[in-house]
């Protein structure tokens, strides 16, 4: 694909390369599927901006995975908000869409209105977890909380568990055409080749706690590389991020020209959740008889709504959990 190609660039990740600089990247748009992901609450602002992040760092950091694997971002917090949770499923065969959702669990009387949406979260981890499919052991990488946005415990994040100088610049909100309003978002992930035997100078890096921080890594003619081109990102303006006027590839072409991008085939992206009847079945089947008891409704049916994608189901207690009688 050359730098002047068309395709629709809603809800795609398009990979790119900088060979002047051995630098990697993508560019992510979401459009249709920032807004079911966000359609589906009733959220309050500080509590749509993290998930409007977290959707948009999931799709950037997501494309990298292998067919039919699942990424996911886990943000957990001792403050209002407890729990930022997303999901990125790899696409089931080379040109079918990737799936994302994401949801989030808050204590909305605990929310305050003079905090910004970071900080509702207070101390805890972010945590990025990779399932490679059955009979495989998944992948879990943690680092605290740290840093002041999302963007920035995940750049913290590949510089301290992975050792990979990594940059986002993100930008969401919500547009309004032909008179109806609804969620965008936009980002570019740059992120420089790893290094055969990478290494760190020092005790610990420079970031709050001790944590590695993108210079504490590169050194050289590969840190000079990495300052220019975080330069030219810093050049980049939200609505060049977020489109629809700007195209991926002529903003790559603008911000990184002499970089030499190259660019590789987009990844087309959906909302999608894998929940179903049968798998909310199978995570009741570990209570006993008693506990299904009290989870019954006067009724006598049991009810349970995914908390990604809002769906209600209902079952007939004696047919759940380990008392269930054989059908």
């Amino acid at each position: 694909m050359t730098i002047g190609s068309q395709i629709a660039w809603d809800d795609t990740v398009l990979p790119f390369q900088l060979d002047r600089s051995d630098i990697r990247g993508r560019v992510a748009r979401l459009d249709g599927v920032l807004e079911e992901v966000l359609s589906k609450h009733d959220y309050p602002p500080q509590i749509e901006a993290l998930v409007a992040e977290a959707s948009l760092l999931t799709a950037l950091i997501g494309q990298t995975i292998k067919l039919r694997w699942k990424l996911s971002l886990q943000i957990r917090g001792n403050g209002a908000v407890k729990l930022i949770a997303t999901d990125y499923y790899g696409p089931s065969e080379d040109g079918q869409p990737a799936r994302i959702r994401a949801y989030a669990n808050f204590a909305a009387d605990q929310l305050d209105p003079a905090v910004g949406a970071f900080g509702q979260l207070g101390a805890g981890y972010f945590a990025i977890l990779i399932d490679q499919g059955p009979g495989m052991v998944p992948y879990q990488g943690i680092t605290p909380i740290a840093g002041g946005s999302l963007t920035a415990c995940a750049e913290t994040y590949f510089a301290q568990s992975e050792q990979l100088p990594t940059r986002f610049a993100l930008s969401f909100g919500q547009s309004t055409a032909a008179g109806e309003t609804h969620w965008r978002g936009g980002g570019v992930m740059i992120q420089h080749m790893p290094k055969a035997s990478p290494g760190v100078a020092g005790d610990g890096g420079s970031g709050e706690g001790g944590l590695l921080q993108n210079h504490d890594i590169l050194d050289g003619d590969e840190g000079e590389n990495w300052r220019r081109v975080n330069l030219l990102l810093d050049t980049v303006e939200d609505l060049e991020l977020i489109g629809p006027s700007v195209q991926p590839t002529d903003l790559l072409v603008r911000l990184f020209h002499e970089e030499f991008p190259r660019v590789f085939d987009a990844q087309p992206l959906r909302f999608g959740c894998s929940c179903s009847a049968d798998r909310v079945r199978e995570s009741l089947s570990i209570y006993s008889p008693d506990e299904i008891a009290e989870m019954t409704t006067d009724e006598g049916i049991l009810t349970a709504d995914c908390q990604f994608c809002g769906a209600h189901y209902e079952f007939d207690p004696a047919t759940l959990g380990t008392g269930a009688r054989p059908e």
